[in-house]
């Protein structure tokens, strides 16, 4: 039982692009899952590995020029074309939350 008036604590990340911590629930998370495989994980539950980006085409860029997502995520191999094609469409449709331009 939940008494009222009671606030959770919402849980903080950071982007692996700009370092900005914000709420999980604003960033984007790439997960890499038991099996081995990479995708992108829109509701942030899935079993694996993740790592959080800002959802700006700034820092996916700078994630993907670095390989910053690669090594968060302990890939040997480089991320998945249709990843970064999915991340790409995602952050591409979504309002920027301040990546690394706000700091």
């Amino acid at each position: 039982m939940v008494k009222a008036g009671r606030v959770r604590k919402r849980p903080i990340r950071s982007c692996v692009a700009c370092g900005r911590s914000a709420d999980k629930r604003d960033l984007v998370r790439v997960v890499r899952e038991p099996g081995g495989g990479v995708a992108v994980d829109s509701t942030g539950k899935r079993s694996g590995r993740g790592a959080y980006l800002c959802a700006s085409a700034a820092c996916l860029a700078a994630a993907l020029k670095s390989r910053r997502l690669e090594r968060a995520l302990s890939l040997a191999a480089p991320l998945p074309e249709a990843v970064v094609m999915h991340l790409q469409a995602s952050i591409g449709s979504a309002p920027s939350a301040g990546g690394p331009q706000d700091a």
